[in-house]
């Protein structure tokens, strides 16, 4: 089973307090907010990295990284944008790629809380690190 680290909102910093746990990380997702490349250079040093951009991230930022990305990581389908909203609250874009797709992961960020939900109306587990 792969050991992943999920976070979003960086704006600009990493804490190294958490580099330890970088460090034994088989893989690093960023829900975007990532604010420099510095940012997404540094965590690429501990592991493979996917990543989305943010609302507060430049043209540099989104040409690198996609908006939305759609993956599967140990067969499960993984879904990963930055403002989504959460089961109850969709945005509107999101949910309707959500009924296409039908991820069973769904990740986001942007609200800067640290939200874990699963939705039985559309069968997706929906995660949300706040603000690392």
């Amino acid at each position: 089973m792969k050991q992943i680290i999920l976070l979003s909102d960086t704006h600009h910093t990493l804490d190294e307090r958490f580099f330890s746990h970088f460090e034994t990380a088989d893989e690093i997702w960023h829900a975007g907010d990532i604010g420099d490349l510095s940012v997404t250079d540094k965590l690429k040093t501990f592991a493979p990295i996917r990543a989305v951009w943010g609302n507060i991230d430049n043209k540099t930022i989104r040409t690198e990284f996609k908006g939305n990305l759609y993956f599967k990581c140990e067969q499960v389908n993984v879904m990963m944008t930055h403002i989504g909203g959460y089961p109850g609250r969709y945005d509107k874009k999101v949910l309707s790629i959500i009924e296409q797709a039908k991820p069973e992961l769904f990740i986001s960020g942007h609200s800067h809380i640290l939200k874990v939900m699963y939705d039985k109306k559309y069968e997706v587990l929906h995660m949300n690190p706040g603000a690392i």
